[in-house]
């Protein structure tokens, strides 16, 4: 990525979403990239090399603004989520049969399917969970204190994401170390710690070799296929033996007068424990490095938490955006700020760059826990698709903080994160963290 040396600017046609080496820039060249492609009138179209396997994808074009992004989240009838809303490319069928999910569907089905589970993350249902949260929160500092100082991720961060959304599905203790492994793959398939294939960046495109794309399809499949082998397991065991759990609401849930297929559900189930500890986890993550490197937002913190701990929890979904991109598909013509997509069109909503318009926050670059308002769209644009969980995971990390802060004030992060190689997830792996053990 080079700059204009005339204007000291990023050069416009050295921005490349579509090519993987792109997610492996620091975050300010991100961030400025987004900044340069903001100011361009025109919707940037991106398109991805040709891959194995995969094949010649149409490309993309980049909704990079809050207005546009928010504008296509509130019109899913032209904008719509099918056939895939989480991939650049269609999923191959072998991928297909695991992944695709109400995430992918459109309303009325997605609206029904949604219905199902809804009631268990609304306001009430969740403050009544709030005393064990509050509980895991405890014993997960408890043992942290315990251990000492290390990977803040693997302590803290991975742990309470995971426990919460596996008894809300009614997932055993002694598969949350499996579950978090298989999630890993899921939404590090670019990543070749947890996919086992190197990219090959010496190439112009940055690009996988063939034997690269089986690896990563044929290790995507088999974390798919065992999560959904896990969900029958569990599934067969509620139609037998209902519970109050998630699990028991899909497996004998009414759609449409018939009841949701084992590839629905399977995939359902997936999309649950992979939203609900992908994306908390690494806010959590964040937040401690955000408040590391900006001290003066952590002593106001502490200095009134209660009063300043919903902004902080915001202002980090809105800084970090765990959740890079959707895509979305055109159903028909539409004019979109000048511009006219056309039918057949594809578009990607960048989360980052709509957290950072200028034109809608104040001096977006700074972390500011007092921003107000901060209507940040981390959770996804105004529209049937905002974040089935957003309540829930700003419960998780108020409750996470306050433990950890209240306990450990002088709790840092004590180098750099080990991030995710990623341009779906903005992931952090490991995160050395110190402190004080308080006087026993």
């Amino acid at each position: 990525m080079t700059t204009d040396n005339a204007a000291g600017k990023l050069a416009l046609e050295d921005i490349n979403l579509a090519d993987l080496r792109f997610w492996r820039r620091p975050l300010d060249e991100r961030a400025e990239a987004f900044r340069v492609l903001r100011a361009t009138p025109e919707p940037r179209l991106f398109t991805l090399p040709r891959m194995p396997i995969v094949g010649q994808s149409p490309g993309s074009y980049a909704l990079v603004r809050h207005a546009d992004v928010a504008e296509a989240s509130r019109n899913p009838e032209v904008f719509s989520s099918e056939p895939t809303a989480t991939s650049p490319t269609d999923l191959p069928r072998i991928v297909e049969r695991y992944f695709k999910s109400m995430i992918d569907m459109d309303d009325p089905r997605h609206a029904k399917i949604r219905r199902v589970v809804s009631r268990a993350f609304s306001p009430r249902m969740l403050s009544k969970a709030e005393d064990d949260i509050a509980g895991r929160a405890k014993r997960i500092v408890d043992e942290l204190i315990a251990s000492g100082p290390g990977d803040f991720v693997a302590k803290v961060a991975v742990r309470l994401p995971v426990e919460v959304i596996c008894d809300m599905l009614g997932i055993p203790q002694k598969y949350h170390a499996q579950v978090v492994k298989w999630t890993n793959i899921t939404v590090g398939y670019t990543d070749p710690e947890y996919i086992g294939a190197e990219v090959d960046y010496s190439s112009g495109a940055g690009k996988m070799s063939t034997l690269g794309m089986l690896r990563t399809l044929g290790t995507m499949s088999l974390a798919g296929w065992r999560l959904h082998r896990l969900a029958a397991r569990l599934g067969r065991e509620r139609v037998k033996n209902p519970t109050g759990d998630l699990t028991s609401a899909l497996v004998n849930a009414n759609v449409d007068g018939e009841k949701l297929s084992p590839q629905e559900f399977g995939a359902f189930f997936l999309l649950l424990v992979v939203a609900g500890n992908e994306t908390t986890r690494n806010a959590i993550a964040h937040g401690l490095k955000l408040l590391t490197d900006h001290p003066d937002q952590r002593a106001l913190l502490l200095e009134d938490f209660d009063g300043h701990i919903a902004g902080a929890v915001d202002e980090i979904i809105r800084y970090a955006s765990p959740v890079i991109f959707m895509r979305r598909n055109l159903t028909r013509d539409y004019e979109l700020n000048g511009h006219t997509f056309r039918a057949g069109d594809r578009v990607t909503l960048y989360y980052p760059s709509a957290n950072r318009d200028e034109t809608v926050f104040t001096d977006p670059e700074s972390f500011d826990i007092t921003r107000s308002p901060n209507p940040h769209i981390a959770f996804g644009g105004p529209g049937p698709h905002y974040c089935l969980g957003a309540n829930l995971a700003r419960r998780e990390i108020t409750l996470m903080y306050r433990e950890l802060f209240t306990r450990l004030p002088d709790l840092r992060a004590s180098g750099e994160p080990d991030r995710l190689q990623s341009g779906f997830i903005n992931g952090i792996k490991r995160l050395p963290c110190t402190f004080t053990a308080p006087a026993s």
